[in-house]
């Protein structure tokens, strides 16, 4: 394992100085090319971003250069070249003109996120991919209209902080240092300096509206109506009206979309984040639970790791203390919308869809051949593929080899969503296949999607011990294959939500309908998720310790 270990690292580290190029943090401006003051055509957009590289010295060649870029795969790409394939899951609307004039007003829309910042989340998962870091993604199957509001966004916010804290520090083994006095509270002292460099927050926030269907039409009581796709396209309530997709709920999920990230900036940068509040982020039904008394065990020996720190004359107050990176992602479903939201990064003559900061391709859409597929190969934000037990080992690769011919870490992300048995089963094939067509690609699991029932009283639901198995066959796979485990993908909530069956706090199938809350799948709520997070730093405990011994005896 040492050996694949240091091997990948050498491969990371050859195949990472090929992109990253004199990067400099400057701030954020917007411009139109020059000489036109109104864009005509969706490839005239660009704007300069954060964390760039130099400014381009002449944006009338990127201008020409990438009005069509040569995307990995077969031809020539283009803003408009997804529609030249079968586009499936995408709503029909019964005006096409309104379509076409919302999608106009949002083009002229600021970006949501910068192309900067979606390479520094590259950065970051290229190390998770060599088992440097580790992500945490997770928040609403579908983000709402009706349960928008700041509480809901701070309490998803926290929980995912926790998570970070836990996953964090939980998983660290004591520091020794060289004259072998070992520090008070090392491993939380030597967490605090890698905290942020290791647990990587990715939210399925701020624009997770859209949801594929596997059935396009809904039945009760002898009715067909569409189905409900997401808040963004028409309503969940069961009328032909409300049913009917209208284009200007996409102005709408825009909007909610943008002001849920100003408040995650927010939260992130302006101190609630900041380590010396970590004894006060625990919700408040979830202090004098099981996992909540967990929580406040391990933040009051952070806590204390502070006041040490403060009291040695080390300063606490460093950006790095106080403020955290929060990145937002999303399933790229609405490729129309995913278009009007995209724009050419002037300083690198790249396409970044500017909706999020990442974003995932579907079981249902991940054809070869298909539109989405064709739309996410021309951008360069970092890229997640849903794997589901359905996947061929060979298609897998040929899919990475399409979203990232150069092999760039960081750019794909493969998100395994199949169920414990078959995780055990399936994964170490795809896993070999990658590895042999020497791909670099950070693994993740995604316990919930596998694991969905339906309950006696006809609600959907997940069992905790199956979402369990899952992680823990992940981690068994990884460690049988001598390969990293990057990260965990959850659909949960800061809520004290009764949707998912299980758990410490024994949520059973005659409580689902007191709290059952989600629009579309059952999420794992506060409590549920804090456990899952220790029993995850506990895996990444034993794996360090393993490594460490591994290199300690020179293998």
């Amino acid at each position: 394992m040492a050996l694949s270990t240091l091997s990948s690292k050498s491969l990371y580290s050859n195949a990472n100085n090929l992109f990253q190029q004199n990067q400099q943090q400057q701030s954020p401006t917007f411009s139109l090319v020059p000489g036109s003051k109104t864009p005509k055509s969706k490839s005239n957009l660009s704007i300069s971003s954060v964390h760039a590289a130099e400014p381009t010295k002449n944006p009338a060649a990127v201008k020409e250069s990438a009005a069509t870029v040569a995307a990995p795969g077969t031809g020539k790409w283009s803003l408009e070249s997804w529609k030249t394939k079968k586009a499936l899951q995408l709503p029909e609307y019964p005006d096409a003109n309104e379509l076409e004039s919302v999608l106009k007003t949002i083009e002229t829309f600021p970006p949501i996120v910068f192309a900067g910042e979606a390479r520094s989340l590259e950065e970051k998962l290229a190390e998770a991919a060599m088992g440097n870091a580790f992500l945490l993604q997770g928040g609403d199957c579908a983000e709402s209209f009706k349960e928008f509001s700041a509480n809901n966004i701070r309490d998803t916010f926290r929980i995912l902080l926790q998570m970070g804290v836990v996953l964090m520090f939980g998983g660290q083994v004591p520091v020794i240092k060289d004259d072998g006095f070992m520090i008070l509270s090392g491993d939380i002292l030597d967490g605090m300096l890698r905290f942020y460099d290791f647990a990587s927050r990715v939210g399925r926030m701020a624009g997770q509206f859209a949801k594929p269907r596997s059935d396009p039409f809904e039945v009760k009581d002898g009715v067909k109506l569409p189905s409900y796709k997401g808040d963004n396209i028409n309503g969940d309530d069961f009328t032909e009206k409300s049913r009917i997709p209208d284009p200007q709920r996409l102005i709408r999920a825009y909007c909610q979309s943008a002001a849920t990230l100003n408040l995650l900036r927010a939260f992130a940068t302006g101190g609630y984040a900041a380590m010396q509040r970590v004894t006060q982020w625990n919700l408040d039904f979830a202090q004098h639970s099981e996992q909540g008394d967990r929580y406040q065990e391990l933040a009051n020996r952070v806590d204390e790791a502070l006041g040490f720190m403060a009291a040695a004359g080390l300063t606490v107050d460093h950006p790095i203390m106080t403020t955290t990176e929060f990145w937002t992602s999303h399933e790229c479903l609405h490729l129309p919308y995913e278009q009007s939201l995209t724009r050419l990064d002037s300083t690198s003559g790249l396409y970044y869809d500017c909706s999020a900061h990442m974003l995932w391709c579907g079981e249902r859409t991940r054809q070869l051949d298909g539109a989405h597929v064709e739309f996410l190969r021309g951008i360069s934000n970092p890229i997640g593929i849903k794997v589901s037990n359905k996947m061929d080992p060979n298609e897998l690769v040929k899919l990475i080899e399409i979203f990232n011919s150069s092999n760039k870490p960081g750019r794909i992300t493969i998100i395994v969503r199949m169920g414990a048995e078959n995780m055990r089963v399936k994964l170490p094939h795809l896993i070999r296949a990658v590895r042999r067509a020497g791909q670099i690609v950070t693994w993740v699991c995604d316990p919930m999607h596998g694991n969905t029932i339906k309950a006696p009283c006809g609600l959907k639901t997940r069992p905790f011990d199956a979402i369990l198995a899952e992680v823990r066959a992940f981690f068994d796979v990884h460690e049988q294959e001598g390969s990293h485990p990057g990260g965990i993908h959850l659909e949960m909530t800061g809520q004290n939500v009764t949707e998912c069956i299980g758990g410490s706090r024994t949520v059973t199938f005659d409580d689902l309908g007191s709290r059952y809350h989600t629009h579309c799948d059952p999420r794992l709520n506060a409590s549920q998720s804090l456990e899952l997070a220790f029993i995850i730093a506990e895996r990444l405990r034993r794996r360090r310790i393993g490594t460490q011994r591994l290199f300690s005896l020179g293998l």
